[in-house]
Formats: structure tokens, C-alpha cells, sequence
């Protein structure tokens, strides 16, 4: 489990040194998963021709992954702190924070939506 956790930082710690050298507009974290996206597809071409390298064989991401996931609710523990935190804030810019809330979700949706629509197209299922 610890060679998982150790890619994922890894991949985590090369996205944020990408995106400062280069000055990309995105989040390091985005680019970093990315970059374990790629690490795990080539796990699974690599796996045809022989053994991959010890970090990446199948389980070790996938468990330090599962682990994350059973405590997902710890990582929302430092947001809600945040908020009560800043609860002056949100009493003051509150309608303006929910009506963002709400036409950025709406908008998420629309654009999901639209994008499943044209990659369907594109394969010719619809």
C-alpha cells in the first residue's frame, strides 16, 4: 500500500512541478492524474510484453486508492472547518454564493450532457 500512496504523490508531486516550470493554466493535481492515467494504461500494455515495474503491478494503486476512498469523509473534515471559519462570509455574500453554486452545477450538467451527446454521435450510437 505504501508503493501506491508513493505513486500517486509521485504523480501528484510531477503535476505541480509541470505546471510551475511550464506555467500551464490548469491545477497540478489535474495534470498529475493525467499523469497516472497514462502510468496505468502503459501498466496494462507494458503487463502484455512482461512484468511492469514493482510500483506500478496490479493493486498497488487500486488499493492505496480503495483505502482513500473508505475515508473519504476525513479529507471533507478540513472544508467544513473552512467554512465555520469563515462563516461571515457566507452570511454576508450567501445569495451570491448559492446562486453561483447552483448556475455552476447547472452549467456542469449542460456541458456534460452536450459532451456525452457529441461522443455518441461521433461513435454512431445515437
Amino acid at each position: 500500500m505504501i508503493q501506491g500512496f508513493s505513486v500517486l504523490l509521485a504523480c501528484q508531486l510531477a503535476g505541480e512541478a509541470a505546471v510551475r516550470a511550464l506555467a500551464l493554466p490548469l491545477p497540478g493535481p489535474v495534470l498529475g492524474m493525467a499523469l497516472l492515467f497514462v502510468a496505468l494504461l502503459a501498466r496494462d500494455r507494458w503487463s502484455l510484453w512482461g512484468r511492469p515495474p514493482a510500483f506500478l503491478r496490479e493493486g498497488a494503486v487500486e488499493g492505496a486508492g480503495r483505502a482513500l476512498l473508505a475515508n473519504l469523509s476525513l479529507l471533507f473534515v478540513p472544508a467544513g472547518v473552512g467554512v465555520i471559519r469563515n462563516a461571515d462570509v457566507f452570511s454576508q455574500h450567501g445569495v451570491a454564493l448559492a446562486a453561483a453554486l447552483v448556475v455552476s452545477t447547472l452549467l456542469t450538467l449542460l456541458v456534460a450532457v452536450g459532451a456525452f451527446r457529441l461522443v455518441s454521435r461521433m461513435m454512431g450510437d445515437a
